[in-house]
């Protein structure tokens, strides 16, 4: 009797984010980014950390489902020790993306274009 194996699905948070090196054309690996949700009548609270991966990618920020709610959320780059181990200057050293989250049943995918004197974002999919 053979027996398949199924493969393991990996879930996806319902916050993601993607970071292209728009100077170099390729992915920007190992930024590290601080997910936030804002907290009425408290301050930013830290609900999930990461670091993009070789593709430039975070698609889990091992998150709890139940601290998705509608609401404001940050997502902070830091991008200094990117552009020092590549030997390049930067203008930045961090970019902060702040955005509305309506719908914690949707997903959220927030990505990055990135160069060593601008960004750009915009709501993915």
């Amino acid at each position: 009797v053979q027996t398949c194996a199924l493969p393991i699905s990996i879930m996806k948070s319902a916050i993601t984010t993607h970071v292209l090196d728009t100077s170099s054309g390729a992915p920007a690996e190992n930024i590290h980014v601080v997910l936030e949700a804002f907290r009425e009548g408290e301050n930013w609270e830290t609900i999930g950390v990461g670091h993009t991966d070789s593709d430039g990618r975070i698609n889990n920020f091992s998150i709890e489902s139940d601290t998705i709610s509608a609401g404001a959320y940050r997502l902070t780059f830091h991008v200094s020790s990117f552009f020092e181990s590549k030997g390049v200057e930067s203008f930045y050293t961090s970019i902060p993306i702040m955005f509305n989250l309506d719908d914690p049943s949707s997903h959220y995918h927030v990505p990055l274009l990135l160069n060593p004197y601008g960004y750009s974002t915009y709501r993915g999919s």
